[in-house]
Order: structure tokens, then C-alpha cells, then sequence
């Protein structure tokens, strides 16, 4: 049986999951101008998450060649026979389990855990070492949490230089686990710190529409990536071979209620929320959630010719690009049940 089968060879399609304001080529400009003359043979695996599917239509953009990978990476030798049959020259894992409908999920499916975020992502690693190819993980940030040496609203944000020092979900514990291991692959290996991330639409998995159903939310700084802003970044970083540890965010950080005030000045005037503290959300949830402001300094001076802002100033234009999305698609807000 020919296991690879059903790889694709993408050169035209655009995958149906992927909302039309994403799917705009437009949206990707950037991305577009990023070593253009250069042509990249991208193998990304993860095509079908979230992230993976607007990647697949940046790399179709910019015009470099996508291969979408098929092999489960926790089958080491169906992915060293994938990438000796089709050659990439950069390979992208945006694969990862993060649970449904949240990480409390992670909680009671361990092994599949430890499986596709430990063991698939180590196995990928290592075999792009081996062979010499360049390889770009979208891995998580939620590996902080605030502490004496980094106290909220100090300015003293965690850098790529410390370790994880949050293990309050199994899902963060074992991306902690994996970041020190993966420090050995550096050479070949791009590590990108994504947090909350956010869409220029109400995706299920965008962090402003998961925030926006809370019936409560707590109200901290976080660091946050738009990806309109950082997804083109991670792909100038993988052609240019910037390997590393990347917090991947935009710089500074910005509270749960200072994102729904501006979700309900852009999009929902009529929208509410309620806060409560972290020992009430702790009651209610399975495991702990991390809470951090990472330093994107390292990030912003590795592409000075790349526009990276701000998140007040980027979440803002993130949700005034959202709502011009839903106005073409002719969303109207539903109102709130109390």
C-alpha cells in the first residue's frame, strides 16, 4: 500500500476551512515580498489545523512550491521516507495537539499528548538535523508564568535565554519538556513561541472569539500573536535560515479586558463581559493557564526590514480588518444570554 497516496502537491488549491478573508492573497503581501527571488520547496506538515491552513496560502502567495506532508510524525520512518521523496529544502511543522474544545482536554489523553508534542515533534527535528534541512516549529509560549523575577506590569519580560517555569497544564509541561530538548537541534531547527493567537476573523480557535463566549474572563497582560503580523515573519526566518528560540509575539502585552473593550468598540458596540479573579477561573477548569509577557526584542531585530506591531496598535487594526471581514460576509453579532 503506497502510504503517500494522498500527498498533495499544491500549486492552485485553496483548502475550504480556510475562511475568505484568509484565503485573500492580498492579506499576504508580505509575505509575498519576503526573498522573493529565492524559491523555497516548502514540506509543511499540520495541513489540516488552523495555522497550517493559512500557512498553505501565504507559502501559495509568495509563489515558493508547497508539499503538504501526510506522514504521522510519531512514525519516524514514514517521515524520513517522505522527506527523501519529495526534497524539500525548508520544512514547516505546525502540527500539535492542544485538546477540544481547550487544553483541559490534555489532561486525560496523555499518551496522544506525548505522542503528535513530544515524540513527532523530536522525531521531525531529528531528521531534518540529519539530512541538513532547515526546519521551523510553531511551538507555544505557555511554557511562563509570572514570578518574582518577572512580576506583572514590571516591564521584565521572560526572553528566549530562560526556561519554562509554568507546568500547570499537562500540555504546557510537556511543551517545556520538548523546548529543552529541541536546544541540541538549533543549528538546523527555528523555534517559534506563538501565544493566544489571532485571526483577522471569529475562528473558533482565534483567542478575541474564545475570550468573547466566556460568560467570565480574568483580566491579566499577556503577550500575543497576531498572525496577520508574525506568520509572514516565521516564513522570512525559515528562508533565511534564522534559527533559534524566537519568543513569537507582537512586543508588549495587553489585557483580556483591554482586547473585548476594543471587540466591543470595533465589532459588537452592544457586547458585555464580566470579570472574575484566577482562584475563581481555577475552580472551574481542569488545569491552570499560564499567564506571561514575553521580550520580542531578539524577533523584531532579526527582520528590521519587517513591520512588527505593537499589540495595542496591532490588535486594533486586527479587529478593524476583522469586522471590514464580516461586514463582506454579512455577520451580525449575537446577543448574550445571561
Amino acid at each position: 500500500r503506497d502510504w503517500r497516496k494522498n500527498s498533495l502537491l499544491v500549486t492552485d488549491v485553496v483548502p475550504s476551512r480556510v475562511s475568505p478573508a484568509l484565503a485573500d492573497p492580498s492579506s499576504f503581501a508580505m509575505a509575498a515580498a519576503v526573498d522573493a527571488s529565492e524559491k523555497q520547496r516548502f514540506l509543511l506538515y499540520g495541513k489540516n489545523g488552523w495555522i497550517g491552513g493559512i500557512l498553505q496560502e501565504m507559502i501559495k502567495a509568495s509563489g515558493d512550491e508547497l508539499i503538504l506532508g501526510e506522514a504521522r510524525l510519531e512514525n519516524r520512518e514514514h517521515v524520513i521516507r517522505e522527506i527523501e521523496e519529495t526534497k524539500p529544502t525548508r520544512v514547516l511543522n505546525a502540527a500539535g495537539v492542544t485538546g477540544r474544545p481547550n487544553v483541559d482536554w490534555c489532561e486525560t489523553n496523555r499518551q496522544t499528548v506525548i505522542r503528535t508534542n513530544v515524540i513527532g515533534c523530536l522525531n521531525l527535528a531529528d531528521v531534518c538535523w540529519q539530512k541538513g534541512i532547515h526546519c521551523t516549529l510553531y511551538a507555544t509560549g505557555c511554557i511562563f508564568e509570572y514570578d518574582d523575577a518577572h512580576p506583572m506590569f514590571s516591564g521584565k519580560a521572560f526572553t528566549e535565554e530562560d526556561n519554562g517555569n509554568f507546568d500547570g497544564s499537562y500540555y504546557s509541561k510537556t511543551k517545556g519538556w520538548v523546548e529543552q530538548l529541541l536546544k541540541e537541534y538549533l543549528d538546523h531547527l527555528t523555534v517559534l513561541r506563538v501565544r493566544m493567537p489571532i485571526s483577522d476573523d471569529l475562528s473558533a480557535r482565534n483567542f478575541v472569539t474564545k475570550i468573547s463566549k466566556y460568560a467570565k474572563v480574568v483580566n491579566i497582560p499577556n503577550s500575543m500573536t497576531i498572525l496577520h503580523d508574525l506568520l509572514p515573519v516565521s516564513l522570512a526566518l525559515s528562508k533565511r535560515k534564522l534559527s533559534g528560540i524566537y519568543n513569537f509575539c507582537n512586543p508588549g502585552a495587553i489585557s483580556h479586558n483591554e482586547v473585548l473593550d476594543l471587540y466591543k468598540e470595533i465589532i459588537d458596540p452592544d457586547f458585555t463581559y464580566q470579570n472574575f479573579t484566577v482562584e475563581e477561573q481555577d475552580k472551574i477548569l481542569k488545569a491552570r493557564r499560564s499567564n506571561n509577557e514575553l521580550d520580542c526584542t531578539k524577533l523584531v531585530k532579526a527582520v528590521p526590514d519587517m513591520v512588527i506591531p505593537e499589540i495595542h496598535d496591532g490588535m486594533r487594526a486586527c479587529l478593524i480588518r476583522t469586522k471590514k471581514n464580516l461586514d463582506a460576509a454579512g455577520w451580525k453579532p449575537t446577543p448574550r444570554t445571561t
